[in-house]
């Protein structure tokens, strides 16, 4: 098996490290990550300038491609140009900070993966919960053992996969959920500073909502110590909506066929 792993942690980061290692047990393993930290870019693409792109030695360990891009340009142009054969399966991750709830519409590390499975590609985004000490190694073997069954179970091309692996305290994790994502918000604000050219800075920060309080969903698994593992897809169509609207009257337009 051949596969594609990227992150949107950059190519350097400590958990793409750690999850090459696990992954090269299962198959050959491809790393095009970007050059640099991508943290919440979502699933933005480079349009309007050339991507670049080079070989790099990765901590003496294994080479990769670094990508001046984001998480779904390294997806994108590893497919189209980069990788042959093509990959069998893309891994992103293992992110630093869980992908739970909405934060799955802001994440690099899931877009990456959404672009493999737009690719027709099976597809797994792999985020591990901050805690007092983020043992990457450990939470690498726990999601590479959880790719290795899905694999082997028949996950089928453009499929995908959110992983969110708990904060491993003593004991965890306490074992695997399969669950709906959670749409709980968060409660953001942003600090103001004065910056040092006479501009104000505004910087964000926020925690989760009641994140205790969402049962059922990947943040409530999490949150209790388990692996959450999420199917997401790309119609993002409120077909309710779409039903109550229907009656609705719409404005008509000169040329228009009426029936």
């Amino acid at each position: 098996m051949h596969i594609l792993l990227t992150n949107d942690d950059g190519i350097l980061a400590p958990g793409l490290a750690a999850m090459y290692r696990e992954l090269t047990k299962i198959g050959q393993v491809t790393v095009v990550a970007p050059d640099t930290v991508q943290s919440a870019s979502a699933h933005a693409i480079t349009i309007n300038t050339a991507l670049t792109a080079c070989k790099v030695h990765v901590h003496n360990e294994f080479y990769g491609w670094s990508v001046a891009g984001r998480p779904a340009d390294c997806v994108k142009l590893a497919v189209r140009e980069l990788v042959k054969p093509l990959p069998d399966l893309v891994v992103s991750g293992l992110n630093d900070g869980a992908n739970v709830s909405i934060n799955v519409l802001y994440s690099g590390t899931v877009a990456a993966a959404a672009e493999g499975a737009l690719l027709g590609i099976p597809s797994v985004a792999v985020s591990m919960e901050h805690g007092d000490e983020l043992d990457f190694a450990r939470g690498a073997a726990i999601a590479r053992e959880i790719i290795e069954r899905c694999v082997a179970q028949g996950l089928k091309p453009g499929q995908l996969l959110n992983v969110n692996i708990p904060d491993l305290a003593p004991g965890r994790p306490l074992g695997v959920k399969l669950v709906p994502q959670a749409t709980q918000t968060f409660e953001d604000y942003y600090e103001k500073h004065d910056g040092p050219d006479g501009a104000i800075q505004y910087w964000l920060k926020g925690v989760f909502n009641k994140p205790g309080e969402v049962p059922g969903t990947d943040m409530r698994a999490v949150w209790d110590g388990y692996v959450s593992v999420t199917p997401l897809h790309f119609d993002l169509t409120d077909r309710r909506t779409l039903e109550d609207i229907a009656g609705w009257s719409w404005p008509t337009f000169e040329g228009q066929v009426t029936t």
